[in-house]
C-alpha cells in the first residue's frame, strides 16, 4: 500500500548511507539514494550492500528507504537494470523512483514504483495515467500552483500519494524537457549528467538586436523554499514533502531536514487528524537555519502563481550568504568589521564587487570592542593578502557564506528520535516478566527465573524497580510509563533487573524490524488504460524498445526516439520552461495589456539568449506561460553513438572464415 491519506512523509536526500541514517535521525520519514547506476545523478552512488544496512536502520523506525533508478535505458542497459532492481528489492529497499516506462516492461519483483519528477506530471490526465500504470506515489512538476495541485489530487485515486518538493535547487526547465546538455556538450540531464548549462552568464537581445540584459545568469533560479506554503500544500494534497539535494553534504541534510521536521510537528500537533508517516519524536539540539546552508536565494516558485516576479538569481548562481555587517577600517594586512552575529576563525565571508561576488577566508577573527546598536567590531586578518581584494573599502556590506561554529556543531551529535514505549512488569510463577509496548503496538516480553524477596523498604525498592525499567539509555527508545503489576515490591538485584531490560529491549527491537510491512507494487488496472495522447515526439523520452512496447501497450500509435538517440539533427526546443525572460523583463504582451498608451505594441516575438559561442532562439508561447529554449545538436555529438555506459560489443576479424 501507499502512505494513509491522513499521513505525512517528509522525504530527505543522501549522498551516502551515512547522510541517510542521519536524515532519519534529524526527522525524515523516508530517504531517496542512489544505487551503484542509473540514478538521476551521475556521482551520488551506493553499493547495494551499503543501501540494505541502510534499510535496516530505516525500518527500526518504519522509515521507508527509495532508491532513484530514474534515468533513461538504452537497450543494452535493460537487462542490468533488471538484475539491479532484484538485488535491491532483496535487499529491503522499500520503492524505486522510475522515469522510464520500459522498466515496468521488464520482468522484475514486485517493488512498489514511484513516478519520478522527471516523467514531467503537470497535468491530472498524466498523473491518473500512472496511478492507473501501477505507479503508488507520482512527484508533481515543481511549477505546479497550488489549485493544480488539488486537481491533480482530485483525479487520483486514495492508493496514490502526491509527492512534491519543498526545497532546494531548482531546474529552470520542466523536469525531463531539457535537452540543452546533451545538445551542447553529448551530457544528458535524463541520464544523469547534466552540465548545469542554466548556471552559465547569457546576454539577451530582443528581434532587433537591442540588448535588453548583458552577462546575467538568465537561466539561474534562486533556491526553492515552501517553508510558508506547508499546510496549504497540505490542503492541496500533498503527502510526501521532498528535499532536493543528492549531491548535498551532511551538515546540510541535517539543517534542512531538521528544519522541516520541526515545522511538520507543528501542523501536526494543531491537527490531530493528520498523523506523522514514520514512528518516534525527534528533538532537535541546534537551531535550524535555512539561510546557513548554501543557496542562491529563496523562492517558492509558482506554488502560489506567478506573482514573485523575483525567481531568478541573474546576478550570481554562488552562495552569497547571510549579511553581517560593513567595514569600518582597512589595515595592511586586515580589515575591521562590524557586526551584530560572533564571528569565528575560519568563517567563509565575501562582498559583492559590481556584479561579481569576492570570496575570502577569516583566517584569525579578534573582538575589538563594542560599535553601534549593539553591534561588535571585530578585526579580520584573511586568508588572502590584503592587496588581491579588489574592490575592498570601508562602507561595503560583508556576507557570510560559511559559519565555521554553526558547521562545526552540526558535525557533533545534533539531534536524538525516539519511540516511545510502555513498560510493564509483573510476576511470574518462577520470577519476573518484563513487557514492552511501543507506540505502534508493538509488543514484545522478556523473563527470568529468579527468587523474589520481600523488599525492606517498599517505596525505596518501587522507586528503584522504575528507575531501573526506564534507564534505555543509549537505545532508541523512551520510557513514556513504567507499570508494575506486582502484588508487592520486591527487592531485585539491580544486575538482574538490568539484564531482563536489555532482553525485552532487543526483542522489541526484532519484533519491530519483523512486524514492518514493504509496500507492495500497486496492480496496473486491466485492460491498459489508454494514455492521453495517440502520438509522442522525442520529449517523451523513449529510449528502448520496452518503453516503445509500454506506450504501444496503452495505445500510442505514433512514438518519436528520446533526443539522446541522435534522431533530431534540427532545431528544436532543448529546454522548455516556465520562466519567462519577457515576463522578468516587463515585455510580456499580458503584463502589457491593461497598460494605457502601451496595450497593444508589446508582442511576444523571438529574442535571442547568447553565452559564448552558444546562440539560441527563444520563442514563447504565451498560452500556457512558457518559454521554449530552440537550439540545435552540435555536429560531433549528433554524429557519435547514442549514450550508454555498457560499451558496444567489440568487433572480432578473422583471416579466415571460423570454424
Amino acid at each position: 500500500m501507499s502512505l494513509a491519506p491522513h499521513q505525512l512523509e517528509l522525504l530527505s536526500p543522501a549522498k551516502t548511507v551515512e547522510i541517510g541514517r542521519e536524515a532519519i535521525l534529524h526527522g525524515a520519514d523516508a530517504v531517496y539514494i542512489g544505487g551503484p547506476t542509473f540514478g538521476a545523478r551521475h556521482n551520488a552512488c551506493n553499493e547495494v550492500g551499503e543501501i540494505a544496512e541502510l534499510v535496516k536502520f530505516a525500518h527500526r523506525y518504519h522509515s521507508r528507504i527509495f532508491v532513484t533508478l530514474n534515468t533513461i535505458l538504452h537497450d543494452s542497459e535493460l537487462e542490468p537494470a533488471r538484475k539491479l532492481i532484484h538485488q535491491l528489492y532483496d535487499a529491503g529497499v522499500d520503492a524505486l523512483i522510475v522515469q522510464d516506462m520500459g522498466v515496468l516492461e521488464l520482468d522484475i519483483p514486485p517493488i512498489q514504483l514511484h513516478a519520478s519528477t522527471q516523467c514531467d506530471i503537470r497535468t491530472p490526465e498524466k498523473a491518473r495515467f500512472l496511478a492507473d500504470a501501477g505507479f503508488s506515489q507520482v512527484v508533481l512538476a515543481r511549477e505546479l500552483t497550488l489549485d493544480k495541485i488539488a486537481a491533480v489530487r482530485a483525479q487520483l485515486p486514495l492508493d496514490t500519494t502526491i509527492e512534491f518538493f519543498i526545497h532546494g535547487a531548482l531546474c529552470v526547465a520542466y523536469s525531463g524537457q531539457c535537452n540543452i546538455s546533451h545538445a551542447d556538450t553529448g551530457r544528458s540531464a535524463n541520464r544523469g549528467d547534466c552540465s548545469q548549462a542554466c548556471r552559465l552568464p547569457y546576454t539577451l537581445t530582443d528581434g532587433a538586436g537591442r540588448v535588453v540584459a548583458f552577462e546575467k545568469h538568465l537561466l539561474s533560479m534562486k533556491d526553492n523554499d515552501q517553508s510558508r506554503n506547508l499546510e496549504a500544500l497540505i490542503d492541496a494534497g500533498v503527502r510526501s514533502f521532498k528535499i532536493e539535494g543528492r549531491y548535498k553534504d551532511m551538515g546540510y541534510v541535517k539543517n534542512i531536514t531538521a528544519h522541516y521536521r520541526l515545522l511538520l510537528d507543528e501542523i501536526l500537533t494543531r491537527r490531530p487528524e493528520l498523523a506523522r508517516a514514520a514512528s518516534g519524536s525527534t528533538e532537535i539540539f541546534f537551531s535550524p537555519n535555512v539561510d546557513k546552508n548554501f543557496h542562491r536565494g529563496h523562492t517558492d516558485y509558482f506554488v502560489n502563481g506567478r506573482e514573485d516576479g523575483d525567481i531568478g538569481a541573474f546576478d550570481s548562481p554562488k552562495y552569497v550568504g547571510i549579511e553581517l555587517g560593513h567595514v569600518t577600517r582597512i589595515g595592511p594586512k586586515w580589515f575591521e568589521l562590524e557586526a551584530l552575529e560572533p564571528l569565528a576563525n575560519g568563517d567563509g565571508l565575501n562582498y559583492m564587487k559590481k556584479r561579481e561576488v569576492v570570496g575570502l577566508q577569516a583566517n584569525t577573527v579578534e573582538k575589538i570592542g563594542a560599535g553601534e546598536g549593539g553591534s561588535t567590531v571585530w578585526r579580520v586578518f584573511p586568508n588572502e593578502p590584503m592587496n588581491t581584494l579588489e574592490g575592498l573599502k570601508t562602507g561595503l556590506s560583508i556576507n557570510r557564506n560559511r559559519d565555521h561554529a554553526w558547521e562545526k556543531a552540526l558535525t557533533q551529535k545534533s539531534s536524538d528520535r525516539r519511540i516511545a514505549v510502555w513498560l510493564s512488569l509483573a510476576e511470574t510463577a518462577t520470577g519476573l516478566a518484563l513487557t514492552v509496548t511501543d507506540e505502534d503496538g508493538i509488543r514484545a516480553t522478556a523473563t527470568v527465573d529468579t527468587v523474589l524477596e520481600a523488599a525492606k523498604d517498599a517505596a525505596r525498592a518501587e522507586g528503584g524497580l522504575r528507575d531501573a525499567l526506564a534507564k534505555l539509555g543509549n537505545t532508541m527508545f523512551t520510557a513514556h510509563e513504567v507499570a508494575l503489576a506486582l502484588t508487592q515490591p520486591w527487592f531485585v538485584p539491580n544486575s538482574t533487573i538490568n539484564a531482563l531490560r536489555r532482553d525485552a529491549i532487543e526483542r522489541l527491537e526484532a519484533a519491530r524490524l519483523k512486524a514492518w510491512l514493504r509496500p507492495t507494487r500497486k496492480t496496473p488496472v486491466e485492460p491498459p488504460t489508454p494514455y492521453p495522447d495517440k502520438a509522442l515526439t522525442y520529449l517523451a523520452n523513449v529510449y528502448n524498445q520496452k518503453a516503445r512496447d509500454f506506450y504501444t501497450k496503452h495505445g500510442v500509435e505514433l512514438i518519436a526516439a528520446a533526443y539522446e538517440a541522435h534522431e533530431e539533427p534540427g532545431e528544436v526546443s532543448v529546454m522548455i520552461t516556465k520562466h519567462c525572460l519577457r515576463f522578468s523583463y516587463n515585455l510580456c504582451p499580458k503584463q502589457a495589456k491593461g497598460v494605457i498608451g502601451v496595450k497593444g505594441q508589446v508582442r511576444a516575438e523571438p529574442m535571442t539568449l547568447k553565452s559564448g559561442n552558444e546562440t539560441y532562439t527563444l520563442k514563447f508561447d504565451c498560452k500556457p506561460c512558457e518559454m521554449h529554449v530552440i537550439g540545435k545538436m552540435k555536429p560531433h555529438i549528433f554524429n557519435s553513438p547514442p549514450p550508454s555506459i555498457i560499451p558496444a560489443q567489440p568487433i572480432t576479424f578473422h583471416k579466415t572464415r571460423p570454424t
